[in-house]
């Protein structure tokens, strides 16, 4: 009998060791499964065209191409991401409004808010080709528009190269410099009337980064107040290939610490230095491929529409902890803002 037992017991235990193993197997499986999960799609940069009307001194996404998708296109790889949990999508350029007179940007717009039903839709422009009756079109999709803004300064605008292109080989008028604050104003105040966020852009460069711009943005009263650290990437604006050389845009990190401190005070400045934006942000570009910024210039991954979302990501190099620890989620649909950041 205690034999019996002893066997029995024997057969117990070495059953509750395969148990254990087998639990333990299958939890470190699903740790490395976890671990080898593609990031989430949550907020992507969508650069359908990289055309411009503008010659910024420091764009880091410069005229290389002249290709669009088709509509058609571009509408499904937006559902890809969507059903990939994509919650907001940024349209950007190059210049997005230059292309139909914006009314393929409209059209984007109006479909990723009404058909997918998308958390935020939102647009960064140089605000020149904004029309009303675009608002009146499709502003009532559009969550929050953001235009770009380095200066208040005429002056420092014309250096920058913030103004229209020109097909003349002349330098550009104080005149095409203050058009530039001028659609600003303008755009301002449609975004009031027809109940769009508005924020601001701006990119610290060696012209601005000792101006003082807090009664201007004060102003405004922005949603949020953008600013970006002056950012190489190669090929883009720093090297051989690039059409851009933004070397002498670039400031130090104590002179983009100056003028965050001068601005301390503006409740709504978000900054971003280099080391904040150079990864955590997922880029795509006109043909829908994610763009890696790791090595300091963007490497494409395969388009989207040909391999996925989740096989495309994987290339995209993208810093997801980063995103969420430079703010990258935040109150971005109107509807959930409070009233009185959509009214000036």
């Amino acid at each position: 009998m205690i034999a019996f037992v002893d066997n029995w017991l024997q057969f117990l235990h070495s059953i509750f060791k395969w148990f254990l193993q087998i639990y333990t197997q299958k939890k470190i499986e699903n740790k490395l499964k976890v671990s080898n999960l593609s990031p989430r799609p949550t907020s992507v940069n969508y650069h359908f065209t990289r055309q411009c009307n503008y010659r910024c001194g420091f764009c880091f996404h410069t005229a290389k191409s002249s290709f669009v998708l088709p509509l058609e296109e571009a509408m499904r790889g937006l559902r890809l991401l969507h059903e990939a949990g994509m919650e907001k999508i940024n349209f950007s350029g190059g210049e997005p409004f230059i292309h139909q007179k914006g009314r393929y940007l409209g059209h984007l717009v109006r479909f990723c808010k009404r058909e997918l039903g998308l958390a935020s839709v939102s647009i960064v422009s140089n605000g020149s080709l904004i029309t009303e009756d675009w608002f009146i079109r499709f502003g009532e999709h559009l969550d929050i528009l953001a235009i770009s803004c380095d200066s208040f300064q005429p002056e420092t605008n014309n250096l920058i190269g913030r103004h229209r292109n020109s097909n003349k080989k002349e330098v550009a008028t104080c005149k095409d410099d203050d058009q530039h604050l001028e659609s600003l104003e303008r755009v301002r105040g449609w975004c009031r009337d027809y109940r769009v966020a508005f924020k601001i852009n701006s990119v610290i460069n060696t012209h601005n980064f000792d101006e003082d711009m807090n009664r201007q943005i004060r102003q405004l009263n922005p949603v949020r107040w953008k600013v970006f650290q002056c950012l190489l990437i190669g090929g883009e604006n720093h090297g051989k290939e690039a059409l851009r050389n933004a070397e002498k845009f670039v400031v130090t990190d104590q002179q983009f610490e100056s003028f965050l401190q001068r601005h301390r005070e503006v409740a709504c400045l978000v900054p971003e230095s280099n080391v904040k934006m150079r990864n955590s942000y997922l880029i795509l570009d006109e043909r829908m491929r994610f763009l890696d910024c790791v090595d300091g210039r963007k490497t494409p991954s395969p388009s989207l529409l040909d391999v996925g979302v989740e096989a495309a990501i994987q290339a995209s190099g993208f810093d997801e902890a980063m995103f969420f620890q430079r703010g990258g989620k935040y109150v971005w649909s109107k509807s959930d803002m409070s009233p009185s950041l959509l009214e000036w």
